[in-house]
């Protein structure tokens, strides 16, 4: 049997395991690619019985899941820990309207979704259909634009 064999067989099986472990459809396609993946460096499994091989799949895409969900918990506990305190550094001096205006029309959105709608990197990319880790980045560079303009204004 070829792997090819193999995924034809299981494939209704893993994709109806993994949505309904998933969150989203996305998350689903993306834990039966990954066990895919690391079944190809698995030479064994191709001769386990059939239900052995399936335990197989479901254990390593439920691994997956709780891997990632551990991951994003971390970086939301990260990203907790590294909040700008906007409202400190602007109080008395500057409008945060105006502070923001300064920034491009993408790096406000996120900082006010971030800061004032206390959205987490992950529900503000899924509003704006990107991943976590870019609108980290991207918040990021607004705090560095941000403490940039009051040091300007400062002098």
């Amino acid at each position: 049997m070829e792997v090819s064999d193999l995924y034809e067989e299981l494939k209704n099986d893993l994709f109806r395991f993994a949505f309904s472990i998933a969150r989203h459809e996305q998350e689903g396609k993306d834990l039966v690619q990954d066990a895919w993946v690391k079944s190809l460096k698995e030479e064994q499994l191709l001769f386990l019985p059939r239900h052995k091989q399936k335990a197989w799949f479901y254990r390593v895409m439920k691994n997956k899941l709780i891997d990632e969900r551990r991951k994003d918990r971390r970086l939301t506990e990260w990203e907790d820990g590294t909040d700008f305190p906007v409202q400190e550094l602007a109080a008395g001096r500057l409008e945060m309207t105006e502070l923001l205006s300064r920034l491009s029309p993408d790096l406000s959105d996120i900082v006010f979704k971030r800061y004032w709608l206390e959205l987490s990197s992950k529900e503000i990319g899924e509003r704006i259909h990107l991943p976590a880790p870019t609108v980290r980045y991207k918040l990021q560079l607004a705090v560095k634009q941000l403490r940039k303009f009051l040091e300007e204004d400062e002098r």
